[in-house]
């Protein structure tokens, strides 16, 4: 296997594109290159276009007393087609050092000492990046397992989703997340919300461990 190296803007992209939890880099590379390949649209500009001929209708003769006069037919303009635009793919949110840093400064064995419950532990960490990133949060509801979703704008929606998803509220944002799942299944989860919304690698490493200690 070789070893690529990317921007973090890349990264973010790539990690936006996820499916489902566990699809790594390179399946998702895979899919967005090779099973699900885009339409490249070449544009020509006016300067690379040759220029037309423009057609010059016929001269019309008329004879009168033995004298030719020439009699030029006026040419149209021909209008020449807009360039059409090439879409361009909008990159998922970077985030910045400073950003990383507020996080893990609220994300600590500390904080999450004052809750008994691993569940709880959970719905803190998840306010705190929603505290973070209030208009992009609404991504995290495209994490999705086999036959349910995840996250969710509405208690209702989790339910219908599934059985026995047990939502919770995650105070402060208006969102609900499916918590009847182990603690692995919750550390995969949080990593993955990490990943979409544009944190680099050492962040969600440092978040993920506090989580499991």
């Amino acid at each position: 296997m070789k070893t690529i190296e990317i921007d973090d803007e890349l990264y973010a992209y790539i990690a936006s594109q996820t499916k489902h939890i566990g699809e790594s880099a390179s399946e998702i590379l895979r899919r967005l290159l090779i099973d699900e390949p885009g339409v490249v649209t070449t544009v020509v500009t006016n300067s690379q276009q040759s220029p037309a001929a423009a057609p010059v209708a016929p001269a019309e003769t008329v004879a009168d007393a033995g004298v030719q006069e020439e009699v030029k037919t006026p040419v149209k303009a021909v209008a020449k087609p807009a360039p059409k635009a090439v879409p361009v793919a909008k990159a998922g949110p970077v985030v910045t050092a400073e950003s990383g840093e507020a996080l893990l400064s609220r994300v600590n064995k500390d904080a999450l000492s004052m809750f008994d419950k691993r569940v709880d532990q959970f719905l803190f960490i998840l306010q705190q990046v929603y505290l973070q990133h209030p208009a992009d949060f609404a991504k995290v509801e495209s994490i999705v397992g086999k036959n349910r979703k995840y996250f969710a704008s509405s208690k209702e929606e989790l339910l219908k989703s599934g059985s026995s998803t047990n939502p919770k509220a995650i105070p402060e944002s208006g969102y609900w997340v499916v918590t009847n799942n182990n603690t692995a299944k919750k550390l995969a989860m949080l990593s993955q919300v990490l990943q979409i919304l544009g944190y680099d690698d050492k962040v969600v490493e440092t978040v993920s461990e506090t989580f499991d200690s």
